[in-house]
């Protein structure tokens, strides 16, 4: 008996949905992602006014909080929480999107999305060549910051308290309680 191929869907499909549509495309295939809960929203709120405001003052480029919608490769179109890139790779950020992969990308899990962030999206994210992933856990209230100097991924630094420090954003210092405090 043949075995049949299941059809990937391409990032040129992904293109056509509506504007706001709530679907992320992984690895081909078209995967609905439901709107964040308050703790998530609180987290990321929290995350970005720190990072924007140290990378605004030092006018290191652009951070977008979500969604936007990044565009790494043929099957892969993704709405991370929060992406940094860099102000000599600005002609990445689009009208329609981010084309290329950001330099940093932080995704906050949530209990029906966590597998994709931990597995295929790292993984994606990975080989396409963030330079900083942190993936943040509200349940552990915990961060882990993976850097890529020349793949794969190196779990950096795991912090559940005290301060955790971008490898990327030289002097980015952030309070873990602090991020957490608010939920």
């Amino acid at each position: 008996m043949p075995l049949v191929k299941e059809k990937r869907l391409s990032a040129n499909y992904y293109r056509l949905l509506p504007e706001g549509a709530s679907y992320q495309l992984i690895e081909g295939e078209l995967i609905m992602t439901p709107a964040p809960n308050p703790r998530h929203q609180i987290i990321s709120a929290s995350l970005f006014k720190e990072i924007s405001g140290f990378v605004d003052k030092k006018r290191l480029g652009i951070t977008l909080y979500s969604s936007v919608d990044v565009y790494l490769d043929r099957e892969n179109a993704y709405q991370p929480d929060i992406v940094f890139i860099s102000e000599g790779r600005r002609d990445i950020v689009q009208e329609d999107g981010i084309y290329g992969p950001p330099d940093l990308v932080i995704e906050i899990l949530l209990p029906s999305t966590a597998h994709y962030d931990l597995r295929e999206k790292f993984r994606v994210y990975e080989r396409s060549g963030v330079k900083e992933y942190w993936i943040v856990d509200p349940d552990m209230k915990s961060i882990e910051l993976y850097t890529n100097k020349e793949r794969p991924f190196s779990l950096t630094v795991k912090a559940e308290e005290g301060e955790i420090e971008s490898f990327l954003l030289k002097g980015l210092k952030l309070t873990v309680n602090e991020i957490f405090s608010e939920i």
